[in-house]
Formats: structure tokens, sequence, C-alpha cells
């Protein structure tokens, strides 16, 4: 199964994929955890990426179209797996497509979780003291100031992703300000029309 998760920051996306990777046995392709991951082995790309992600702004098309398209080759996603926070854009969103192609594959269904952006940073603000009180460090982009710039990026950048995807007729809405359950029971019911488990 090859899924891309839409969302505003702070939807639950990372939550929802950590459920979807358990009961499909199939990596989670977070763009932001694979260029923190560049950052924190201070490789070129981390580097250069890494004060654009503490400032909240997206990192370019071509960075993170190289990182995906050199992660989805490896075995442990043959049988699958989830997008998660890509494409960003419509660019991304196209040089995926092609992509895919390249390899011959496919995308099964893209799922938006549609939240009230109103409550995104009550939500932020919540990860932000459940990570401080389990005693690991926070992500420097979990901050009023960087929330809304990344908040302000997705609108402009990432929300006409949706439109994109739904054109092609394969996108589905979930409420994501639903309980986590309840969203994970919505992506389960989406789900069992396209794969079985």
């Amino acid at each position: 199964m090859k899924l891309i998760l839409l969302g505003a920051p702070g939807a639950g996306k990372g939550t929802q994929a950590a459920r979807l990777m358990q009961k499909y046995n199939i990596p989670q392709l977070s763009t932001g955890d694979m260029l923190r991951a560049a950052a924190v082995a201070q490789t070129p790309v981390g580097l250069e990426a890494k004060a654009i992600i503490d400032a909240g702004r997206l990192v370019s098309d071509d960075i993170v179209v190289g990182i995906v398209a050199a992660r989805i080759q490896q075995p442990d996603a043959a049988r699958g797996f989830i997008l998660d926070g890509f494409p960003r854009t419509i660019n991304q969103a196209k040089a995926l497509d092609a992509m895919l192609a390249d390899a011959h594959m496919d995308l099964d269904a893209v799922i938006e979780l549609k939240v009230d952006e109103a409550a995104l940073l009550s939500r932020i603000a919540q990860r932000v003291k459940q990570t401080e009180a389990a005693g690991k460090p926070g992500r420097a982009d979990d901050n009023p100031e960087a929330f809304k710039t990344r908040l302000e990026a997705y609108q402009t950048l990432t929300a006409p992703v949706s439109a994109y995807y739904a054109k092609t007729g394969r996108l589905a809405v979930i409420d994501g300000m639903a309980s986590v359950d309840a969203v994970t029971e919505g992506l389960d019911k989406v789900l069992s029309r396209i794969v079985k488990a």
C-alpha cells in the first residue's frame, strides 16, 4: 500500500501514520524526520535544511524530492509506504507522480486529515508540554512563532495539493478533530475499500 497523509501541521498525521505502520507493516516516510536526521548527522543537506526547518520554513523541492526518491527504493519500502509531510507543494506532487511512474508504482490512496486551524495552536502547545513532561528534547519548530509560519506556508503552498489529488478521484477526507481512535477508524474504513490488510 502506497499512501499519502495530508493535513495541516499538528493535524495528527504522525500519530495516525504510526498506527498504520503497525497494521500494514510498512514504513512511515516522514520528510521532516528524514531532514532532521540529516541535520543531526550534519550531512551537507542536513546542515542546509536545519536552519530552514528551525525557522519554520519549507525546504526546497529539489532537496526533499531527492531524499524521498532515494528512500522509496530502500528494501523496507518494497511492500509500500506512508508519506507524511510530502508532497507539500503542487510541484512536489507532480515530481512524486513522475518518480512513481519511473519506478512502476502508483498511489493507492491520498487521505487528508481536515482540522480546525484555530484549534491547532492549542494542539501544538499540548504536544510541547507532553514532550517536556517525557523529558525529551522538543522540536525547534514547535513554538507559536514558527508554528504560525508553518501554518501560513501550509495554507499557501500545501492546501492546494488536496485539490490536485481530488481531481484524480483518490482524495479521501477525514475529520482530524475527532478523537485519535475515531480518526483511526475513519482511516480503516477508507483503506478497507482499497486494500486488504
